[in-house]
This record gives structure tokens, C-alpha cells and sequence, in this order.
């Protein structure tokens, strides 16, 4: 009986090992394919665009990512500990890792700073949201300038990448902290009070944003411009009555920068993917400007988060401005695939070879590697079937089978189609 329970308590366990946790998975297969050739693409944009590549490392010390930085709470990270005590965390956010290596690696740096990076992300969301907790982000950075200049840059680059993959079908929703902080400044709310009415503002409950009005002191004029907020998305009409609603001398100067992006916006071309929405806060407290957020059908969130984080990288001890923006890289390619967005991942042509034709088969995949061809040779055997090798092809993304016949001839069949050629 003890060894009848031991067999099957290590059975409960080889099964247990064979699944991954809750909130990660494999990718793999086509899936693999297609993400790594969209990465490819957004890369490609980043680098004609002049930025340049950096590497930060899966965990850090706790501090990086501490409260007062503005990342997510201390409950969604994932803390260990190193042999001296310390505490690590797994990332939940790359731009905190980029400020802390840009204010060591660029300390003395006075001139534009431009990174680009992918990595992955680690927050434990709840189980009940059903959402990932390990992610693939791409993201840009640029360091050392403030000015209207640098946020148009950064959106159009993010435009242009997103273009790159094949999406068409967006639109890229920008507002200013300093628009939606001027009303919030206005009400005289103590801390608890504002964390509230921002978290009702974030999930669009404006009944809610009502409610608090009505049983609160605050002065008529500042509830009827939270009233209007839910009315300030659009095109670029709506800063005008974003304007005449604006609380403070800042948060007018935000609806005028604003107005000067859209200017600078059309330069570039993409004026068409531009609305504005004058409630948007930024996912993190460290935003200190301009917010935006680029949104498609087939997915349930934001493909790309970004913002103006100016103060961010001198809690580290450099004090420069800076932008950027993270693709959520698996809300991208969601998008794609629910679109039916053709991804060209590169295909593969199979070699299938006998014993007789071995060397052959060996001598023509590396005249096709060669010449940048993908070729993956597979020797035939007698139990196989051609109907299995083609089955195989196609979940391989094999274009074309090339079948060595001992005569030295060739025989090439047309995976997708079906189409057979004798060469030779």
C-alpha cells in the first residue's frame, strides 16, 4: 500500500509538471513564428527611427520599483530574496529599469538620449481577472528633451510601427496630466477622497464621479466640468471646450500643447489616427505630461501605453526629461490574429531525401542556406505516406517539398496549392 501511494504521489506530481502555472504559457509553433517576426518589424522602426538597444535585467531590488516611483503596489510584484537578504523583484514595468541604468550609464550625458528595448513582465494579478502575468512589452525611450518636438516623435514612431505589422484599424487616445490633475486640484479632496474619484474616473463610472459631486462641497463651476469630461474625447474639437472648462493657468497651457502636437501631428501624416481624451491619467504615477494609449478591436485593452514621466529618472540621481511608450506586445498580436492580419513569418522548404540521395540532399540545403534560404532536410521512410509529409509541411510552414528521386530528378510539390513540378 506505501508503495502503491508513493507511485501515485509521484505520478499527481510528473503530471502537475507538465502544464505551466496559472497566468504564463507556451508559445510556440506558427504563434512563435508570428510574434517573433512582429518583433522584428517594431525593431526595424525603432532603429530608422535612431534608437538604440538596451538590455536590463528579468529582476531588481525592490527600491526600483518601491511606492514613491509610482510603478504598481507592492502586492502585485513578485518578491524573493538573494543570499544576503535583499529584496528582489520580478519586473512589472521596464521604464523604471531604463531610468535607473540611463541616470548610471548616461550620467554626464548632456545631449538626447533615444533607448529601445523587449523584454517581459511580471505582475500577479489577481486569478479572478483572467489576465496573463507574464507579458512581452516593446517599448522606446527618449531622454533629454522637453518639448512638444519629442512627444510628436514618440507617437509618430509608435504610428508608424504599428502600420509596420500590417494593423490598420486603430486610433491613439492622447491627454495631459496636467488637464485632469488641475480639475482633481480643484475639488480639495483629501487623499482618500481623490484616490476614489480617480479610480471611478479610470473605469469610466461617471455616475459614480456624479455621485461624489452631489454630496460634496465642492463649487458649481468645477462639477459641471467633471460632468463635461465624459463629452472631451473626440477629434480635435474637444480641446476647444477642454479650454474653456480648464481650472488653472497649467491646465490651460496643456490644452495649448496639445492643439501644437496636433499641428506638428499632421506634418508626419498620421492625423487620422489621433483623438484626445482629457480624462486619461496615464497607468502610472510617475506621468507627469502628455498620456496616450493606442486602441484596436480584438483585444480587451491598450496595445500601447505611454506617457511624459519627467521626473522619473532623478529619483535615481540624474534630473533629465523624458517620453516613452511600451507595445503590449500579446494585445498586439491578439489584435492581429482576431483581424486575420496576413503576418509573413518566412517560410521553410523541406528536403525529403532517401538513403541513396543523402549527400545530395546534404549539398543542396547548403547551397540554399547559402543564399538566405530557410531548408530543413528530412530523411523519407517506407511507412510514411506523402499525405504525412504534407501535413507535416503545413504545420511547419513549409512552402514547397522537394522530393529527391534517385534518377537525380526532382519532384516539387506546391504545399499550399498542392501543385506538383518535375525538375530535372
Amino acid at each position: 500500500m506505501f508503495y502503491y501511494d508513493k507511485v501515485k504521489g509521484l505520478l499527481s506530481v510528473m503530471k502537475q509538471l507538465l502544464h505551466t502555472p496559472e497566468g504564463v504559457r507556451d508559445i510556440y509553433n506558427q504563434e512563435c513564428a508570428k510574434k517573433l517576426a512582429v518583433q522584428d518589424k517594431l525593431h526595424e522602426m525603432f532603429h530608422l527611427y535612431g534608437y538604440h538597444d538596451i538590455q536590463t535585467p528579468t529582476f531588481e531590488y525592490f527600491d526600483v520599483f518601491r511606492k514613491e516611483i509610482g510603478t504598481i503596489s507592492s502586492r502585485e510584484l513578485y518578491k524573493f530574496f538573494d543570499r544576503e537578504g535583499n529584496t528582489l523583484v520580478l519586473r512589472p514595468d521596464i521604464t523604471p529599469s531604463i531610468a535607473r541604468a540611463a541616470a548610471t550609464l548616461y550620467e554626464q550625458e548632456t545631449m538626447p538620449i533615444r533607448l529601445c528595448y523587449i523584454g517581459n513582465t511580471f505582475i500577479n494579478h489577481s486569478s479572478y481577472l483572467g489576465r496573463l502575468k507574464e507579458n512581452t512589452q516593446m517599448g522606446a525611450e527618449l531622454l533629454g528633451v522637453d518639448s512638444v518636438e519629442a512627444d510628436v516623435e514618440m507617437i509618430a514612431m509608435m504610428i508608424d510601427g504599428l502600420k509596420k505589422t500590417g494593423l490598420e484599424d486603430f486610433q491613439v487616445s492622447i491627454g495631459h496630466v496636467d488637464f485632469i490633475q488641475g480639475l482633481l486640484d480643484e475639488t480639495g479632496f483629501e487623499e482618500e477622497e481623490l484616490d476614489q474619484l480617480i479610480e471611478l474616473i479610470n473605469n469610466r463610472n461617471y455616475f459614480g464621479v456624479d455621485e461624489i459631486m452631489e454630496a460634496s462641497s465642492v463649487r458649481g463651476s468645477v462639477r459641471d466640468a467633471f460632468r463635461i469630461l465624459p463629452k472631451l474625447t473626440g477629434d480635435v474639437d474637444v480641446l476647444e471646450q477642454a479650454a474653456d472648462i480648464a481650472p488653472t493657468v497649467n491646465a490651460g497651457l496643456a490644452i495649448e500643447h496639445l492643439r501644437k502636437m496636433y499641428e506638428m501631428l499632421k506634418m508626419y501624416g498620421v492625423e487620422k489616427y489621433i483623438t484626445f481624451d482629457l480624462s486619461l491619467q496615464g497607468s502610472y504615477g510617475y506621468y507627469t505630461g502628455i498620456v496616450f494609449r493606442a486602441y484596436t478591436y480584438g483585444t480587451g485593452d491598450a496595445v500601447v501605453r505611454g506617457g511624459r514621466y519627467d521626473h522619473l529618472v532623478e529619483k535615481f540621481g540624474k534630473s533629465t526629461p523624458s517620453i516613452g511608450f511600451a507595445i503590449l506586445l500579446d494585445e498586439l498580436m491578439n489584435a492581429l490574429n482576431r483581424q486575420k492580419i496576413n503576418i509573413d513569418c518566412g517560410y521553410t522548404t523541406l528536403i525529403v531525401y532517401t538513403e541513396k540521395t543523402y549527400k545530395w540532399a546534404v549539398a543542396l540545403a547548403k547551397d540554399f542556406r547559402g543564399k538566405g534560404k530557410r531548408v530543413e532536410i528530412l530523411k523519407r521512410t517506407e511507412e510514411d505516406t506523402k499525405e504525412a509529409y504534407l501535413e507535416y509541411g503545413k504545420r511547419r510552414q513549409v512552402i514547397s517539398i522537394l522530393w529527391l528521386q534517385e534518377d537525380k530528378k526532382i519532384l516539387m510539390t506546391n504545399v499550399l496549392t498542392g501543385e506538383e513540378k518535375l525538375i530535372g
